[in-house]
């Protein structure tokens, strides 16, 4: 890589020695609503042929078979999508539909003036995250400045970052790939170490609702201030899980001790299971607090708090989150059976064996899913050298 930004600094020297030209988005890149453009049956197939695209990190939502309102873009044609609310887009160079009217098509005023590839990678280096929601491509967005050197040196950057960028993804593929393998052998292990026989005198099993306590999440109004201004009880949504993984110590949102029904918490030690929506997703609070309504709070009885240790419990939540995927009723949305759920049974081993499972599968989950270690931070650190090298790229002195 040293290589090529040597050779980008000697033909800035030569093409502009006095620095470069920055110019607006919004005089560069010309717009399209997505109005005729958006599909209108959601019901989507895998062997439909038409994507449907947002321009979150999902990206592909489904694919349909919708023949009318198809958005043309090649290898030749490209554009950006582009989200009005959160900014976020994506390089598009397939024929496509869309799901919201919140995106944006761009493509350039003029091919021949820049290299649309180089306006996409200088994008990328905006360091903007919206407040509000509101759209933010006419008022804000477009009104970011790039730097816009000579065409053959927009070129260029665009060619080693092309390069670059495929590099990258060949590695990051790979070591997915690995992760993968590394989780695959986690669940496998996870399943022979949580699976117990009604058979072993040892295991007692109890009906769910006797293990718990069981509390329904909820949202405090949105209407009274009160309840949200200056909040500082954790308020979890699955955007934390998300965001911040399954053991969860603080919220990205939080409420005031005035929004909480008969002033009592969920308590820490206990765990939020998704029952409705994202259904089987699970956590451990580590800390008192609430979630909303998409979550059942299971509190382990104070009657068997030295029979079941806690990471364990955690651990066998996999399992419970399975069987709710698995028991689920439909009617206007999908949520899990609740008189079922209450009668599932749970599995009681001695504590020292559980704390011997619970010991295991902490390892395997460490090597998996923390991103401070092991795999996932290696694709991280790569994700991070690539963007580090894309920005000293687009960086370039400002003319005058």
């Amino acid at each position: 890589m040293t290589q090529a930004m040597n050779h980008i600094e000697r033909m800035i020297d030569e093409l502009c020695p006095e620095g470069v030209e920055y110019r607006r988005l919004g005089e560069i890149l010309d717009y399209e609503q997505p109005t005729k453009y958006i599909v209108k049956d959601t019901e989507y197939d895998d062997t439909y042929p038409t994507p449907v695209l947002t321009a979150g990190q999902s990206f592909i939502l489904g694919y349909t078979n919708e023949q009318d309102g198809i958005y043309q873009a090649s290898k030749n044609n490209p554009t950006i999508i582009f989200d009005d609310f959160t900014c976020s887009f994506h390089w598009v160079d397939f024929d496509f539909k869309v799901k919201s009217s919140a995106l944006k098509m761009l493509r350039p005023f003029d091919n021949e003036a820049v290299s649309f590839k180089y306006v996409y990678y200088a994008m990328s280096c905006i360091r903007f995250v919206p407040k509000d929601h509101s759209r933010h491509w006419i008022s804000k967005y477009s009104q970011f400045e790039i730097p816009l050197p000579p065409l053959p040196i927009q070129r260029e950057v665009a060619r080693i970052l092309d390069l670059f960028t495929a590099l990258t993804a060949e590695l990051q593929a790979e070591l997915q790939a690995e992760l993968q393998a590394r989780q695959k052998q986690y669940r496998y292990y996870r399943d022979r170490l949580l699976t117990f026989s009604h058979d072993d005198t040892r295991v007692r099993w109890m009906p769910l609702s006797e293990v718990f306590e069981l509390r329904n999440g909820y949202t405090p109004s949105k209407l009274k201030s009160e309840y949200w201004t200056d909040g500082t009880i954790p308020w979890f949504r699955m955007e934390d899980i998300r965001q911040n993984g399954r053991i969860l110590a603080d919220s990205i949102q939080h409420i005031t001790p005035e929004a909480v029904k008969g002033g009592r918490l969920f308590p820490a030690g206990s765990f939020i299971i998704a029952t409705t929506a994202t259904i089987g997703e699970h956590a451990l609070l580590i800390a008192d607090s609430l979630a909303n309504q998409r979550f059942t709070n299971l509190t382990i009885r104070k009657s068997l708090a030295d029979a079941i240790d806690v990471k364990f419990m955690f651990h066998y939540l996999f399992i419970v989150g399975e069987w709710c995927r698995s028991n689920t009723n439909i009617s206007g949305f999908a949520s899990v059976d609740m008189g079922k759920f209450k009668r599932l049974e749970i599995p009681i081993p001695p504590i020292e064996e559980q704390r011997r499972i619970a010991s295991i599968l902490d390892r395997f989950e460490r090597l998996t899913t923390d991103l401070a270690e092991g795999l996932p931070a290696e694709i991280r650190a790569r994700q991070q050298q690539y963007e580090h090298y894309r920005d000293r790229l687009l960086t370039f002195p400002r003319r005058g």
